[in-house]
């Protein structure tokens, strides 16, 4: 073909394909709140992203793997019904009804049709409602129920709950729980049922009272609760603008005669620096640490803009002040860290490994005040004299007492010297 020749296209077919493209292509709706987590995320640990026993919602529905829990769910369906009363078909008018609000808190297009979509979501929020008041009351267990009776599958459970990826829109799980009156018989909200199922996992990260403290109608999925429980109810005043997080690490600060305590807060944000004394809130790690932050750092970054980064900022502190297992250690001994993996290398390891393509905003960071303190005080020579002297010459009481012996030697050496000198004249 030479280079003149002209391919022949139907110019308005072309045009009414991509039309009716654009048409399907809706921009996202302001209820979107619910993605698949981004490659470059995924690649750094793809099992910290994926399901292992059950899929809620739509963006791993229909793996085989998962085969065994939609049968469970079918029975849980049954419980969800024989409890509350309500039939069958008022549940899924519920659910039919608020079905575009639904598809439109996922990110992509869901090609489910409206009887398969509507069917997986009412399977999927009546599993949930029967799991949070099974977890909160042992009575409602039954003996062939294969979920409560074998340990490790509701812990794996409670794991599949946390990812991004799996959720279900909380409004569904509301309006659900409201038709079927156990809000009224149980005494609880469903907030305070999904606060009850995650508290033993995620304590201390759930605070007692930290679910109360905020506006849980705005909650957009269990994923979204996690994180909220970690929002403190006043922000701090973010007025300065960290030109870099070049903070000192643990073991810097320490020979700069910085102290470490445990704080009283459960509040991971309430890291504060005041009168030569990091406070930071106490966190347990263990094997579930890593798969909860990766996935609510991949939520901030999908959902929120630059200066709502709470996790991804901690997590940049944290791995910024932890630079060497000596650092660990200073966290361990102050009542700071509870350490569950092998050792303090590991612990080492996860924070830098969470770091890894973690964003940061030096003009809205929300440690910058805290960042700035610290280096300030570790700059102060005077600092560090104290801190060598205390470290170095009174770090025992016979060393405090040693030195104590030789200045008093060296006074009397003087006051013999001067009165001998005063003889003389």
């Amino acid at each position: 073909m030479e280079k003149n020749d002209q391919v022949s296209i139907d110019i308005g077919k072309l045009a009414r394909s991509l039309r009716n493209e654009m048409e399907i292509l809706q921009s996202l709706s302001e209820e979107c709140c619910i993605y698949r987590v981004p490659m470059r995320l995924r690649q750094l640990n793809e099992i910290a992203y994926t399901p292992r026993v059950v899929s809620i919602g739509p963006l791993h529905h229909g793996n085989q793997e998962f085969k065994a829990m939609e049968d469970h769910k079918l029975r849980y369906l049954h419980d969800f019904l024989e409890w509350s009363k309500v039939n069958i078909e008022d549940c899924i008018k519920l659910v039919q009804k608020s079905e575009i609000r639904l598809r439109n808190c996922y990110a992509e297009i869901l090609k489910f049709s409206s009887e398969d979509f509507v069917k997986m979501i009412l399977l999927d929020a009546t599993f949930i409602i029967v799991l949070l008041v099974k977890a909160f009351s042992t009575d409602s267990w039954s003996i062939n129920d294969r979920i409560f009776n074998k340990p490790w599958l509701i812990v794996d459970i409670k794991r599949d709950m946390s990812l991004l990826e799996n959720q279900l829109p909380f409004f569904i799980l509301e309006e659900l729980f409201k038709q079927s009156n156990m809000e009224d018989r149980l005494g609880f909200s469903i907030g305070e049922l999904t606060y009850n199922l995650f508290k033993a996992r995620y304590d201390p990260w759930l605070a007692d009272d930290s679910w109360k403290r905020h506006d849980l109608s705005k909650v957009e999925h269990i994923m979204d609760f996690l994180r909220i429980c970690q929002l403190p109810s006043k922000l701090k005043d973010r007025k300065k603008e960290l030109k870099k997080l070049n903070v000192p690490s643990l073991g810097e600060l320490h020979q700069a005669g910085v102290k470490f305590k445990s704080s009283s807060s459960k509040n991971l944000l309430d890291i504060t620096f005041n009168n030569g004394i990091l406070e930071i809130p106490p966190l347990t790690i263990g094997d579930h640490t890593e798969i909860l932050l990766r996935n609510l750092s991949a939520f901030e970054q999908c959902h929120f803009k630059a200066g709502d980064y709470f996790v991804n900022d901690y997590i940049c502190m944290m791995a910024t002040i932890v630079r060497a297992p000596e650092d660990v250690e200073i966290l361990v001994q102050s009542g700071i860290i509870e350490n569950y993996l092998r050792n303090n290398e590991s612990v080492l390891t996860l924070f830098h490994k969470l770091d890894q393509e973690c964003i940061i905003s030096t003009s809205c960071f929300y440690f910058s005040t805290v960042a700035e303190k610290l280096k300030e005080y570790s700059r102060d020579s005077w600092h560090k004299w104290k801190a060598n002297l205390r470290q170095n010459y009174f770090n025992t009481p016979w060393a405090g007492i040693s030195v104590f012996a030789a200045i008093l030697l060296l006074m009397l050496t003087f006051i013999q010297s001067l009165c001998s000198i005063l003889q003389v004249v």
